[in-house]
């Protein structure tokens, strides 16, 4: 991990010492400042790492400073130097806030073991926030895998509408886990004990999805020899999920609005109306402003539907969550399948973060689980990955030149040539912007600048003219 480094010290000589010791000896960046008032500026402007702040100074002493650094950039990890060694000072230190004191004379060695014992808890300490806010989503959501930017904020939006009536339209392209989510929304509800119940609006034929919907009464049609209740009435109280909705010939996307607009319906066959009680969420991967332009979806109908929307990323607009969705479905297949396999070659990760996916999570699972059938040994290697994945969708990365280095090499080309794509990937996505990478990454910005500039990418041949 390459950190941004402030020193401060009234002393120019300490400050010149510090920055050639950083910039000799490692490849982070260092930013001194002998004025602690233009220090407070540059920590109000820009993200630091590491804040290194001498104890007496003219204008401010280390405390004081060590305040207000907590104040404007909790994150950052402070360190105290003193010549005052004493009890006293370390103690008030770290009830302060400070991550450790060093006293003056000090040797390179003291200040570079420093620099990577908080930048090791920085990453310890972030790894344990996300893993705890992931454990908490799972409590809640087990279904729903990923702990990048995208997936929680659809996460914190579960629970914001979950307990409302609002109707709810989930869209995203197939297999991005539009169910999962329909379903996180009704088990979050107050209706929560009563019917979800699905419909498939693609795989009931148009003849008879009146029926199946609204149910019919004896002799309505031929073949129709007895009441049937529809699915609707069985929804009463609770959940109906329309599956792609999008399928559905405009003459039930008619009577589907007045269900929605009054809870009433007529059963096939029948004059008497019936009402309902139910909460609407509907799901399409298509397009529904082009279908409406195009004559074949309702535009009442699509804003009755979309009182509350949700866009479901697809898998290689979220790749931070390939790890972990990754590891699930290891576990997953690996207790079906009776299998000992708890782990994945880098290397096959890295060839994982690099796929496309045009099939989304659901491709990746069945990737994995043939993975994990045809794997004999206790990790997922290249060679069973192979059978999976032909050739042609492999990142360019990873071509038949690697095999012909030694292995260590190899990897290390791989897993380079694999950073070097990916973030060429998420700049050409958000057009050379930065920050927006970084967020759709779930990296920090401040680092992915500097994978940048370690690989030589600039933001500005991606940025549009």
């Amino acid at each position: 991990m390459h950190g941004k480094i402030l020193v401060v010290d009234d002393e120019k000589d300490m400050l010149t010492l510090f920055k050639r010791i950083i910039t000799e000896k490692t490849k982070h960046e260092a930013i001194t400042e002998y004025d602690t008032a233009k220090a407070i500026e540059l920590i109000t402007r820009e993200p630091f790492n590491i804040v290194f702040t001498d104890l007496k100074m003219p204008k401010m002493d280390g405390i004081a400073f060590l305040e207000k650094v907590k104040k404007i950039q909790p994150s950052a990890t402070v360190i105290i130097m003193t010549a005052y060694g004493t009890i006293e000072t370390a103690v008030e230190a770290t009830r302060k806030g400070a991550f450790d004191y060093i006293t003056k004379p000090f040797r390179k060695e003291r200040i570079l073991l420093t620099i990577r014992r908080a930048l090791e808890w920085q990453t310890l300490r972030h790894e344990n926030v996300v893993l705890r806010e992931t454990l908490e989503q799972q409590k809640m959501f087990p279904s729903i895998i990923g702990s990048g930017p995208g997936m929680t904020s659809i996460l914190k939006k579960i629970q914001q509408v979950a307990k409302s009536t609002a109707t709810i339209l989930i869209q995203g392209e197939s297999g991005t886990g539009k169910e999962l989510v329909a379903k996180a929304i009704h088990s979050e509800s107050d209706r929560n004990n009563k019917p979800f119940v699905t419909i498939d609006c693609t795989a009931i034929p148009v003849q008879i999805i009146e029926s199946e919907l609204f149910g019919h009464e004896k002799g309505a049609f031929t073949g129709a020899w007895k009441d049937k209740k529809g699915l609707v009435d069985e929804a009463h109280e609770g959940t109906l999920f329309l599956d792609e909705i999008g399928e559905l010939n405009t003459a039930m996307q008619a009577k589907l609005l007045r269900l929605l607009q009054e809870g009433e319906y007529k059963p096939v066959g029948s004059l008497h109306i019936k009402s309902v009680d139910i909460r609407f969420i509907a799901a399409t991967n298509r397009d529904l402003r082009k279908l409406i332009a195009q004559g074949q979806f309702r535009e009442d109908l699509f804003y009755r539907l979309d009182v509350i929307g949700f866009h479901l990323p697809p898998l290689r607009e979220r790749r931070e969550d390939i790890p972990l969705l990754t590891h699930h479905l290891i576990a997953k297949y690996s207790k079906l399948n009776n299998k000992q396999i708890r782990d994945i070659e880098p290397e096959v990760m890295a060839i994982l973060m690099a796929r496309q996916w045009p099939g989304n999570v659901r491709e990746l699972e069945n990737v994995i689980e043939r993975s994990i059938i045809m794997c004999t040994s206790g990790q997922i290697g290249a060679d069973v990955l192979m059978t999976d994945l032909p050739p042609s969708k492999l990142s360019s990365c990873f071509d038949e030149t690697i095999f012909r280095l030694p292995f260590k090499e190899a990897k290390e080309a791989v897993i380079q040539g694999f950073h070097r794509q990916y973030i060429q990937a998420i700049l050409q996505e958000n057009q050379g912007n930065i920050s927006r990478a970084a967020q759709q990454a779930g990296l920090q910005r401040q680092y992915l600048h500097r994978v940048m500039k370690d690989e030589g990418i600039s933001a500005e041949s991606f940025k549009e003219n």
